[in-house]
């Protein structure tokens, strides 16, 4: 956020922070620590579904460039308690495992651990139950399902691959354009990234969250750009050129700024989501789980610090005003503002680009689960502490997607 930091200063629209504030935490506490977490295996494997149909428009073809290609992790390199399922964050004998083969650790992990007791063996049930009906706000992959993959994320990064199809422009125009709030409001700017003059809170968070996640992918791009194909190898690198295009007032009229206001808009949100669901990872039978136990410790020690960093940061943003008017119309407009956003991870399955596709719904489901934290505060606040919640769980999927998408 360096360069980001050089072309804004000061306050931020609907929150009490400042750019400079923001860059020096994220620079020297964060940044550094979120990378290190994101390298390590709990967090570089996920697991997605790149095949699915777009469901709102034909399909007009996928990118043939060889740089779009997603590579899938064959199974033989996944780590066994990753491939053995969600439940495995919880396991309470993943201690022992580290040393034995990796067929005998899969039979095991195939079932619930018989160490467990009834009141926790009935708690499994609940999960089942609750993440069934539970409300999410993406549309979320069947991981059971045969095209779903492993994804190494770190061999697949995010980056401009020379695709320009159409689906791209046509996805992000449907975004903005067919997820209006009904009534419209008095005011709606034609651009959506334009000032929200008009709009209550909770619908100028919604669109600045959109522009500040477009923002954000956009910046990857920017800064993993491809430069030359050349001799058989393709070359990647920062196009400041294309950054300047995209976010230079001068080049865009002052939209620039307002989209870089809103990528930090979108980090405070989701700042503000980790630091309300430490709780869940602070208690000690949270285990992010992969079969060995001295990564496993080395990660959740590591992820506990940057939670530490997260609450000492002085300017989180304040959500209790959103949705605190009259309790039906909040309720009203909370399930609108679910409805939107769930939608929106739908129109992902129609990025022609599969890298782009891959990137886009990690970060979609990652900001997902940040607002889930957001509006669970209750339930997260009453988390039993030596026992699984009925109320409040993210799976793996979730947690790799929130601290990557963050990561970004």
């Amino acid at each position: 956020m360096l360069l980001l930091g050089a072309m804004l200063t000061g306050v931020l629209d609907d929150c009490f922070c400042d750019v400079e504030s923001i860059d020096v935490f994220n620079n020297f506490k964060i940044y550094p620590r979120i990378k290190k977490l994101t390298e390590r295996d709990y967090f570089r494997y996920y697991r997605v579904n790149l095949k699915r149909p777009c469901p709102f428009w034909s399909d007009d073809g996928h990118c043939a460039i060889k740089d779009c290609h997603v590579e899938p992790c064959p199974e033989s390199k996944i780590p066994v308690g990753i491939k053995s399922g969600n439940y495995n964050k919880y396991s309470q004998a993943a201690n022992s495992v580290s040393d034995r083969s990796e067929c005998e650790q899969a039979d095991d992990l195939g079932a619930i651990n018989s160490t467990l007791s009834n009141q926790s063996k009935e708690a499994f049930v609940d999960w089942a139950r609750h993440d069934d009906a539970q409300d999410h706000f993406c549309e979320l992959d069947d991981e059971t399902s045969p095209d779903a993959d492993y994804v190494d994320l770190l061999l697949n990064p995010e980056r401009f691959t020379g695709y320009r199809g159409a689906s791209a422009w046509r996805v992000w125009n449907s975004i903005y354009e067919e997820n209006c709030f009904k009534p419209r409001s008095v005011y709606r700017p034609l651009n959506p990234l334009a000032p929200s003059r008009g709009l209550c809170l909770e619908k100028r968070v919604f669109y600045r969250l959109i522009s500040g996640l477009h923002s954000s992918i956009n910046i990857h791009l920017c800064a993993e750009y491809l430069l030359d194909e050349g001799w058989g190898r393709s070359v990647w690198g920062p196009n400041v050129q294309e950054f300047r295009r995209r976010f230079d007032t001068a080049e865009t009229k002052g939209e620039g700024t307002r989209r870089l206001k809103n990528l930090y808009f979108l980090y405070l949100m989701e700042l503000r989501a980790l630091y309300k669901v430490a709780p869940y990872f602070e208690r000690a039978f949270i285990n992010l789980y992969t079969g060995n136990s001295r990564e496993d410790g080395d990660t959740k020690e590591l992820l506990l610090q940057i939670f530490n960093e997260i609450k000492a940061f002085p300017m989180h943003f304040d959500e209790k005003s959103m949705f605190a008017g009259n309790k039906l119309e909040a309720k009203t407009l909370k399930e609108e503002f679910r409805l939107h956003f769930k939608n929106i991870s739908r129109i992902m399955d129609c990025v022609g680009c599969s890298k782009c596709r891959l990137w886009g719904k990690l970060q979609t489901q990652g900001l997902g689960t940040a607002l889930k934290i957001l509006f669970s505060e209750k339930e997260i606040q009453n988390l039993p502490e030596r026992s699984p919640s009925k109320g409040f769980q993210l799976t793996r999927q979730e947690i790799v997607a929130l601290l990557n998408g963050f990561g970004r």
